[in-house]
């Protein structure tokens, strides 16, 4: 029988501190030396596989052989994702809550999503013009957040807008962070948790009356497999899921609106889209510039692949933002070119910015078609319908910090409509 010492191994007692100090380059590193797209590693004391590429993502997403149950850290749970979320869910309760948000992606929904974000960069934007420079990822946040609020129908007034969207960024920013950062996440996590959570007991004490087809009325009124209401908690722990990966998307707009910046040329394309450029470009940033690093999962049951024994267990490590960058899927992989996708069937396995494998029945993110729509509508409205200046500043996106941003958020300055 195959014995795993055939496959390569890290030979430090731990890498902790290794994939702290490389960051997203971490696993990429060692498939590119160790010529392997698997290698076995220590990481918080403990064995792990690392994997990556289409073959790897197809594996990993196999429900028959991993599970999330204790894959997630629990320093992830109490920042980025909340306790007892779907992400850690398995099996049929996982498919049951699944189905919860994928009701939520309908064809209106998501046509209601595209005009709400467009209305609520309008009305940020009619104030930029008195000011002599702006941040566009602060502004962006906070557009997110109105614009994840109103579509999921959870209540939120103007003087707050800026305490959520600072929330939810720390806990967006906890998940790479060690010291202050995580902490500064887990308390955000706790305050969001409280907010939304005494929003839900509203609704079910019937002093708030949310759209029947809204995101806040389906997690309060949601029932597990027992027909039981989710615990209120729970409940606003999977709203928050809703909203916060809204807001996370201000980071992939910030990505957009550098490379239309770094890549005049896609501005043009931009501005003249026939209605597939924008598509390409958002896809061609999901892709290029580092958001995920790696997912983790559970070894289900004993199982060999590739000469590896994967015990049942073990965390296993896919390779996100290596297999985006991968030069067997991807020509010139470092090369920013939206026109990849003009060709691209949309294989399950090989694209994976938000993961991978089947909506309904797997973990691909549920939200990855939300993400796209807000992309395409907010890189739109900033190549077609304003105009500005980028002074200079250090743009450059690093890949070491998780997640990372340009230091200067992107400063932007004169910023007016367009008047064509």
């Amino acid at each position: 029988m195959p014995r795993t010492e055939r496959v390569p191994r890290e030979k430090t007692i731990d890498d902790t501190f290794k994939v702290l100090t490389e960051g997203y380059m971490y696993i990429p590193n060692r498939r590119a030396r160790l010529r392997s797209n698997i290698f076995i590693t220590r990481l918080l004391g403990q064995k792990v596989i690392c994997i990556g590429g289409e073959e790897a993502a197809q594996l990993f997403y196999d429900t028959e052989k991993f599970q999330r149950k204790g894959a997630v850290p629990n320093r992830i749970q109490e920042s980025l994702f909340g306790k007892k979320a779907v992400q850690a869910l398995d099996g049929v309760k996982h498919q049951h809550r699944k189905q919860l948000f994928m009701s939520l992606m309908t064809k209106e929904r998501l046509q209601l999503l595209t005009k709400i974000t467009e209305k609520q960069w309008q009305q940020a934007t009619k104030k930029w013009h008195k000011r002599k420079k702006i941040t566009l990822f602060d502004e962006a946040r906070e557009i997110m957040v109105r614009t994840a609020c109103e579509w999921a129908g959870v209540p939120l007034q103007e003087e707050e807008v800026s305490e959520r969207a600072n929330d939810l960024g720390d806990m967006i920013d906890a998940f790479g962070a060690v010291g202050p950062r995580h902490w500064a996440g887990r308390q955000a996590r706790n305050r969001s948790e409280r907010w939304i959570q005494s929003i839900i007991e509203k609704v079910r004490s019937e002093k708030l009356d949310p759209s029947p087809n809204s995101a806040l009325y389906a997690m309060a009124w949601h029932r597990d497999l027992n027909n039981k209401l989710l615990d209120s908690q729970i409940a606003a722990v999977e709203l928050i899921n809703i909203i916060r990966p809204i807001v996370a998307i201000a980071r992939y707009v910030t990505f957009g609106a550098i490379a239309l910046h770094d890549y005049p040329e896609t501005r043009e394309k931009l501005q003249a889209d026939d209605g597939n450029y924008s598509q390409w470009f958002v896809q061609e940033v999901r892709r290029f510039y580092p958001f995920g690093p790696f997912l983790g999962a559970r070894v289900k049951r004993d199982f060999i692949w590739q000469d590896c024994r994967f015990k049942k267990g073990t965390l296993v490590l896919l390779d996100i933002y290596g297999t985006n960058h991968d030069p067997k899927l991807w020509e010139n992989p470092n090369e920013f070119h939206p026109e990849r996708f003009k060709e691209w069937e949309g294989s399950p396995f090989d694209f994976i910015p938000q993961g991978g494998g089947d909506y309904h029945k797997g973990h691909r993110c549920a939200g990855e078609w939300v993400t796209i729509e807000v992309m395409k509508t907010s890189l739109e409205f900033l190549a077609q319908k304003l105009d500005y200046q980028v002074p200079a500043q250090d743009l450059h996106i690093g890949t070491v910090r998780m997640p990372p941003l340009p230091e200067s958020g992107f400063v932007l300055k004169n910023v007016h409509a367009r008047l064509d």
